[in-house]
């Protein structure tokens, strides 16, 4: 395995380096499960991390280095996540052959899958599983993970210039897929897929959001979208001419129409509608990207026919009616998730995970690769 593992270390924290945040989680055994040990996040600086991918090392070492300081945190290895548009996932099928063989052979059988130079990326693969075909072909399904070199390189000087380790570098949608469904052999325990359904996941942060597609327990599809709810409050603040923070403020406060049309009155003024309107605008340009994702991943199964169950959450997520406006928009049950439900949070920690559990899908899925 490559740098981009899909094992990890044991426990190393988890560590979400976002847009407007860098998030750590660190997790312990607790019984037969995994209860939180700390956690915390800080603000991350303006321009630090654009669209996912660290432009300015320096600065993201430095809110690394005070999220220790006031986190609670014990140790130096880490386990981060990439997730922008230099990182690309494919499930692709290649005759069987041993998983040695196959770690030979991907370097040159990349190529033909991923649009970076094979010399300029960072592969790793995890094989889901094997088949045969109609005529008697043994084949096997291969999970490719390619990342551009320059990209991994800026993330592990950010992690190393705060004086960490890099233990492990995760697909930040892997990450979130595990946070919200579990780490048992498939992501649904419990759960029995219906035939020919698969469950999507969506992650709306503030600089990007994350798309998933899971299937038969396994994350077959991954998109990674720059309208995020970054992008939402810009456009208040377009439209009103208002500083992005006050923008920001109407946004949380007025959120989308009600489709029922009982808004309260006492938020009813202009500015209000105004960035109703605006919100509304950039909402319907969110769904009709997420529809566009999911139709692709669609047409591309052999067995998947609907997908009638989409897990949401990530900071962006909640925005007031954004569930009801993608329930609508997708015509699939929509379900505000968090990490609560998969790992056990009690105690002084509980208060400051709560307020941020939206936000905390990553740095906790990240933390729960390396307790696998």
């Amino acid at each position: 395995m490559g740098i981009l593992s899909f094992g990890a270390q044991p426990m190393p924290v988890g560590l979400d380096i976002g847009t407007d945040h860098v998030r750590a989680a660190q997790l312990k055994t607790s019984g037969a499960g995994l209860a939180l040990a700390a956690y915390g996040m800080v603000g991350m600086p303006l321009g630090a991390v654009v669209e996912g991918e660290i432009v300015d090392t320096e600065a993201v070492s430095a809110a690394i280095r005070e999220l220790w300081r006031h986190s609670g945190v014990k140790g130096k290895d880490v386990s981060i996540g990439v997730s922008n548009q230099k990182v690309v996932v494919r499930l692709i099928d290649l005759p069987f052959m041993e998983r040695t063989e196959l770690e030979g052979a991907i370097q040159y059988q990349a190529q033909d899958y991923i649009p970076i130079p094979v010399e300029d990326a960072i592969l790793d693969f995890q094989i889901i599983g094997d088949y045969m075909t109609p005529a008697d072909e043994h084949m096997m399904e291969v999970l490719l993970v390619a990342a551009q070199r320059d990209m991994i390189t800026s993330a592990v000087s950010a992690v190393e210039g705060a004086g960490l380790r890099l233990a492990h570098i995760d697909v930040t949608s892997f990450a979130i897929v595990r946070a919200l469904l579990g780490t048992g052999e498939t992501f649904l325990p419990g759960e029995e897929e219906a035939a020919g359904e698969a469950v999507a996941i969506i992650h709306v942060s503030s600089g990007i959001t994350n798309i998933a597609v899971v299937e038969k327990g396994v994350p077959r599809f991954t998109r990674v979208s720059s309208i995020a709810g970054n992008q939402f409050t810009q456009a208040i603040a377009n439209v009103l001419n208002l500083t992005f923070d006050e923008a920001e403020e109407l946004k949380i406060r007025a959120g989308l129409p009600d489709f029922d049309g009982a808004q309260d009155d006492a938020l009813e003024d202009q500015s209000v509608q105004v960035a109703r309107d605006a919100l509304e605008r950039e909402v319907n340009k969110f769904i009709a990207e997420v529809r566009r994702s999911l139709d692709y991943y669609l047409t591309q199964a052999t067995q998947i026919r609907t997908i009638k169950k989409i897990y949401m959450t990530g900071s962006g997520a909640q925005l007031n009616h954004m569930a009801s406006y993608l329930e609508k928009g997708l015509q699939a049950q929509v379900i505000l998730s968090d990490p609560s439900a998969t790992i056990d949070v009690t105690g002084s920690l509980e208060a400051a995970f709560m307020a941020d559990r939206m936000g905390s899908a990553p740095a906790v899925g990240l933390a729960m690769g390396g307790a696998r």
